[in-house]
């Protein structure tokens, strides 16, 4: 037997099995030879083993692999991919289950295995977890997967897609920490020292206690940078914040505020008075005061506090830390700590005063409410607004939120006043939709107190029924922290409010300390992002992977994001780089009076194209066929699995309509006039090479269909008539292969740009650590120096370390104690006369007498690094004929 390839009488070729024997015909020896047609066979061995090529080559690129696994047996097959993902040789046997799996940690085998088992047929689903590589790797992978009925063997079966994200995951860490800590000493920021103070001042308004921030300025360290370089000055902060965590007793947090500047956040025990607060206070600026060593110089860093209490001081945490700085600007000379100490009684009138009218204005109307537009940046709209209260008193003019607002909640008006606000807005929104005004949603932001009654959502119903606002109209908005107070009573009462219609939105996200899983447990429809986050297009990396990682985990749970406090182009451009969807800030309007509101909403007006960003789609089918009643039977077959259908009549009008619209999966008929459909299928490719492409014909032209799959224009081949289920099914699987392809291509932008940001930090440590080798170079090049002029002056002089050895000896000195040998190294008591001896011991600066060789001697010591004898001492000898003379 023997493959070879055969003509055919029409000139075509295919390939044929010949089979020969010998045989005895006519009584003559004779060859039979039997030729069988093996083209169809060939091709699909040819397809299969491209396939299978295609496949192990997507998984090395994606750093990917997949296994199928049968149920409810639970066998396991490989690809080849998934073999180089967990180190396991292509030719090695495969004896796990999917309920114990070699290469999935102990500790997580029953995870999978029961997500597996309890997977629905058809439904999709995804997870993290863990992989132990058999060649010793620890990977953190997305198991994505699916489970199907399997019709010939009754049970079901199983694909599954691994990727490995270990790279993502520990830059997403890596920007999470830079975000919250200093990146020389290590310490909290600003902004997580905050968040400490936040949660300090809640236990101790739970507690009835007491807290104390001590605001620490060293400016020693900025003088340091400047006259001995970054690196000395970096040197120096990190040594202070050593000290201040050894100084720290349990319990209590410190951080690093600026380059000079630190913070201690102080425990109830020592929080209790102002005496033991002193105390603590000095007994710090004590130990911060020592003088640390850099290099051969020792640095004196003056240090002062200034010292803020709750709930005497301030009430939050940004108002408290303030206090403590103020109280540290106070400090002089003679005093390096101060206690806050505000004018109380001119606060406490004031205080007085805005309550009383703020009574009053609830009486005569005189609050009102302004509107900050919030827009969508998929097509620039507005689409909604936040209610901001505005009060202008007759008595004492225009005051502000920020004081009014707070006062209110401490003397118990702000639910007064949270009920005020419903009313006027639920009456505003039916106002604008019986004049016309196009509709919109109006944000109500929600007090603690009001979020504590149970029966929210029943009085935000009735106030709709009575006012005839439409709940679209509205939305409500809590901040992270009134949420996190108590996450179950503010779900409970979410879920109610939500199940009326209106829009729930968690404001100043990620200024609190809110858990993923409570986050997930309210029915949160946007986040918004609170404006320290929102940076602009020149930030560091670090600070713009902390907004991309925000925008991602909202995506991930489901929610929009707005964006607060957007004032520049740059922002905007980073946030819908970034696939923000919502913004709100003063770069598109400010807050505006009712009116001025509702003439934006008539005019229409929206963002710069530039900064649209595309909408989300449903899933898109092309279908193009020169026949009328085929693109009718497909729409009606395929329009109940909820696809948007756009369809096309020729060639020509399909790469209109993808122009047009975003597309998919196309369906092309082969044969229609001027264009064939792989032709169209080629051309599509070369525009939108995401897309998935099929052919559906009832002409069977295999070379270019063959070339075409061959060259990647087209995905599958489907001939007319065709089954109903399985076109169906085949549609659905060109959609869920370009989800997945779509899904992997958002994957590795993601892993692109944490690489980026990655480098970058990298670039900077490596820069910082280059200034630090140079002032270590400096400092070495300064000591050798020294050395060298000690050696070269025409006097004995040795130095004397504070163990009492002889560390250094000049070539004077060496001759001038030549009978004692090689002196360097040993104890000065055994080598050095006892008038030098003497000298050392004496703190008045005096000189002795010693007698070397006949000449007289005067010993001169000297303590070095100032004035303190236990860094060691400097011994000089003036011989006495030399002095005389002078």
């Amino acid at each position: 037997p023997g493959q070879q390839r055969c003509p055919r009488r029409d000139g075509s070729e295919f390939d044929a099995r010949a089979l020969a024997r010998l045989i005895e015909f006519r009584g003559r020896p004779a060859v039979l030879v039997s030729l069988s047609d093996t083209t169809e066979l060939n091709d699909a061995l040819r397809q299969a083993q491209w396939n299978a090529g295609m496949l192990a080559r997507t998984e090395a690129l994606c750093r990917s692999g997949s296994f199928e696994v049968s149920l409810p047996g639970g066998a396991v097959a490989l690809s080849v991919g998934m073999r180089a993902l967990i180190g396991l040789a292509e030719d090695a046997p495969v004896d796990g289950q999917i309920d114990n799996l070699a290469w999935v940690p102990a500790d997580e085998q029953l995870f999978v295995a029961g997500i597996w088992r309890n997977a629905e047929p058809g439904e999709p689903f995804e997870f993290q977890h863990r992989v132990q590589g058999l060649d010793g790797r620890r990977l953190i992978v997305l198991h994505r997967g699916q489970v199907s009925d399997d019709a010939a063997g009754g049970g079901r079966r199983g694909v599954a897609l691994l990727q490995d994200i270990t790279a993502q995951r520990e830059a997403e860490l890596r920007a999470q920490e830079l975000a919250t800590h200093d990146e020389v000493t290590g310490l909290p920021n600003r902004a997580a020292f905050l968040d400490l103070v936040d949660a300090a001042i809640h236990s101790a308004r739970w507690s009835e206690g007491a807290i104390t921030v001590f605001a620490i300025d060293v400016p020693r360290i900025a003088d340091v940078k400047a006259k001995m370089g970054f690196g000395a000055g970096d040197t120096l902060a990190m040594a202070l914040a050593a000290r201040l965590q050894q100084a720290a007793g349990p319990g209590e947090s410190i951080a690093q505020l600026s380059d000079t500047e630190f913070a201690l956040l102080l425990d109830s025990a020592d929080a209790a008075s102002a005496e033991s607060t002193l105390q603590r206070a000095h007994a710090l600026v004590a130990t911060l005061q020592a003088p640390v060593r850099l290099g051969p110089t020792d640095i004196h860093p003056r240090c002062v506090i200034g010292v803020a209490s709750f709930p005497g001081d301030g009430d939050q945490p940004a108002a408290l830390l303030e206090c403590a700085q103020k109280a540290r600007l106070s400090a002089t000379e003679a005093v390096s700590v101060v206690l806050f100490e505000p004018d109380s009684n001119v606060r406490a009138l004031r205080e007085m005063a805005v309550e009383s009218a703020l009574r009053q204005a609830l009486e005569n109307n005189e609050l009102c409410l302004h509107y900050q537009p919030q827009v969508d940046l998929s097509n620039g709209a507005v689409i909604g607004a936040e209610a901001l209260l505005r009060w202008t008193s007759p008595t004492l003019g225009v005051v502000s939120p920020s004081e009014f607002i707070p006062l209110a909640e401490r003397s118990g008006l702000i639910a007064t006043v949270g009920d005020w606000v419903m009313h006027r807005v639920c009456e505003q929104t039916a106002a604008w939709r019986r004049a016309g005004v196009p509709a919109t949603r109006i944000g109500i932001n929600l007090s603690a107190s009001q979020l504590q009654r149970p029966d929210l959502a029943q009085q935000l119903q009735a106030i709709l029924v009575a006012t005839g606002a439409d709940p679209a109209s509205v939305g409500v908005e809590l901040t992270e922290s009134t949420a996190m107070a108590d996450v179950a009573m503010a779900a409970s009462v979410l879920r109610q409010i939500k199940a009326i219609g209106v829009e729930i939105s968690l404001d100043d996200f990620g200024t609190g300390h809110s858990s993923l899983s409570c986050l997930r447990s309210l029915p949160i429809d946007v986040v918004k992002v609170d404006r320290s986050f929102v940076h602009d297009v020149t930030a560091a990396p670090e600070d713009v992977s902390v907004t991309r990682a925000i925008i991602t985990l909202a995506h991930g749970l489901k929610m929009q994001v707005l964006a607060e406090g957007v004032e520049t182009e740059g922002q905007l451009s980073l946030l819908a780089a970034n696939r923000c969807d919502r913004i709100q800030g003063y770069l598109f309007s400010p807050a505006l009076p009712a009116d001025a509101f509702a003439e934006m909403l008539r005019e229409g007006r929206r963002l710069p194209e530039r900064f649209v960003t595309r909408v989300s789609r449903t899933r898109t089918l092309l279908l193009v066929d020169d026949e009328e009643n085929i693109l009718s039977s497909l729409k009606r077959l395929l329009r109940r699995d909820g696809y948007h259908i756009i369809t096309a009549c020729g060639a020509a009008e399909g790469l209109q309509r993808m122009a047009e619209t975003e597309v998919d999966v196309i369906i092309s008929d082969q044969r229609m006039p001027g264009m064939t459909g792989v032709e169209l299928l080629h051309r599509a490719k070369e525009l939108y090479p995401n897309s998935v492409r099929m052919v559906l014909s009832g002409y069977t032209e295999l070379q270019s269909i063959i070339d075409a799959v061959n060259e990647g224009a087209i995905y599958k081949f489907l001939t007319k008539p065709w089954d109903d289920q399985r076109l169906r099914e085949h549609v659905a699987e060109a959609f869920r292969q370009k989800e997945m392809g779509d899904e992997n291509r958002r994957l590795a932008r993601q892993v692109e740009s944490a690489n980026a940001d990655f480098a970058a930090v990298n670039d900077r440590l490596e820069r910082l650590v280059a200034q630090q080798r140079e002032q270590a170079d400096l400092l070495s090049s300064s000591a050798g120096s020294m050395r060298d002029l000690l050696d070269s002056l025409p006097a004995p002089v040795l130095c004397v370390d504070e163990d009492g050895t002889v560390a250094f000896v000049n070539q004077q000195a060496q001759a001038l104690l030549a009978s004692c040998g090689s002196i360097l190294g040993r104890r000065a008591a055994d080598v050095l006369p006892a008038a030098a001896l003497a000298s050392m011991a004496r703190s008045d600066g005096g000189a002795e007498i010693a007698s070397f060789g006949g000449d007289d001697h005067l010993v001169l010591s000297r303590p070095l690094g100032g004035t303190d004898a236990d860094n060691g001492q400097l011994l000089l000898f003036i011989r006495q004929p030399v002095l005389e003379g002078v």
